[in-house]
């Protein structure tokens, strides 16, 4: 039995899709266990790009259970959005591998107001969400009046959704000047789709019991990046959930010594979406070219990501949260082209010096990278699959990585597609 964690070790948009997609016939499950469909994961099969929002990566593989966890949000019409367009795009069987718990808290058209709302009312304080009712659906979740999929099938589900949307509406209308959402239109939508989720539901943590028990490997599958953490990321410049391996604990409601390895994916530079602070943030032409190389741009929203070197104090943070036991290094070959890359070695703070990432988030506008500079490879990685072909440079600076945090590769991914990775246990 073999239990895995994949985790995004930066701000998101690391490549964790790609990853778990690679992983997946090594499992005999998948589970996503946290956050909503504010995450986007981008797989390039055969030159076909799938972008997955709710429905575990592992989907594409016609063997492989995939399941939705406790502690993701659900927008449900989105889910079958996705349900459609996987069956419009040949992927066989969704719904009979597809399995959903009933304790996902529901993001309803409220949700969404009121998220939107909120970013507008903060102005140039907002934190970037992406408008889609994650957060206010976490709130109501942490205060105990949100709705859950288990509440659709309620014989009083209609005045559930009354006293959440009075709520909703009362702040829309008193507080952002916004237009109220008709309750009757939610309960409309909430009738017309428990029908279908219905078949889909059951009870993940007993049933992720159960695989454990007869020595089925599972692979979960985390959205966001650690740095993103609502209790250990740069806050408030977050998402609403537990991004950090721990996650799954009480996310999917599995036993903590049942997980037996945690990989950990970052990219060999830094990218982040939105607001909040990022030490190596490049404003020059290097950064243009690496976002223009890195087609990075959001997969959920199509924001530009911020560009910066790599970061070294915040890639040890997340190893000691997570105890990670692997990195997964991805996009290698967007620095192809560069004479020369920077790596943030420490941080320098009034006249200290921190090699791994402090706490006190609040003092980041005051720190000051230290790089070490290393000679670029300047030859072409795209699509290598055996680390013997890498340029000399390009193994100096991912035995650096290695070095400076303690943690070994485990792959290498260097391009797009499903093929383009080189496994390596350096």
């Amino acid at each position: 039995m073999k239990n895995s964690v994949i985790i995004g070790a930066q701000w998101g948009d690391e490549g964790k899709g790609k990853i778990v997609d690679l992983l997946t016939p090594q499992y005999d499950c998948v589970v996503r266990f946290q956050g909503g469909h504010n995450a986007g994961h981008t797989l390039v099969v055969n030159g076909k790009k799938t972008i997955l929002h709710l429905i575990p990566s592992g989907i594409l593989h016609p063997s492989t259970t995939c399941v939705i966890a406790g502690g993701v949000v659900v927008n449900l019409a989105a889910l079958f959005e996705e349900v459609d367009k996987l069956a419009n795009a040949g992927v066989a069987d969704i719904e009979s591998r597809l399995k959903i718990s009933y304790l996902c808290q529901l993001i309803l058209p409220s949700h969404i107001a009121l998220d939107k709302a909120r970013e507008q009312h903060l102005a140039k304080s907002a934190i970037g969400t992406t408008g889609r009712g994650i957060g206010p659906t976490y709130e109501d979740k942490i205060v105990r009046r949100g709705l859950r999929i288990t509440d659709l099938f309620a014989a009083d589900l209609d005045e559930r959704l009354q006293r959440l949307v009075d709520y909703h509406n009362y702040l829309l209308e008193h507080y952002y000047k916004q237009q109220p959402i008709e309750v009757a239109t939610i309960l409309e939508e909430c009738l017309a789709v428990r029908e279908k989720i219905a078949p889909l539901c059951c009870d993940v943590p007993l049933f992720l019991a159960e695989l454990n028990r007869k020595g089925h490997s599972i692979l979960y599958e985390g959205a966001q990046g650690a740095l993103l953490d609502i209790e250990h990321g740069t806050y408030p410049y977050v998402t609403s959930s537990n991004t950090l391996a721990g996650g799954v604990v009480t996310s999917a409601g599995v036993a903590m010594q049942s997980v037996t390895e945690i990989i950990g994916i970052a990219k060999a530079y830094t990218t982040r979406v939105g607001a909040g602070p990022f030490v190596t943030e490049l404003h020059d032409d290097i950064g243009a070219l690496i976002a223009k190389r890195g087609h990075e741009y959001g997969s959920t929203t199509g924001r530009p990501r911020r560009c910066g070197w790599l970061d070294l104090p915040a890639l040890k943070r997340v190893a000691m949260l997570n105890g990670i036991t692997a990195w997964s290094l991805t996009k290698l070959d967007v620095l192809d082209t560069l004479a020369e890359i920077q790596v943030c070695v420490a941080y320098r703070l009034n006249g200290q010096e921190y090699s791994i990432m402090p706490d006190d988030l609040g003092r980041f506008d005051q720190i000051e990278p230290i790089y070490e500079t290393f000679p670029g490879w300047q030859q072409e990685t795209m699509g290598l699959t055996d680390w013997q072909q890498l340029p000399q440079a390009a193994t100096h600076f991912i035995d650096y990585i290695v070095t400076a945090t303690g943690v070994p590769i485990d792959s290498i991914s260097t391009g797009p597609e499903r093929a383009h990775v080189i496994k390596c246990k350096s």
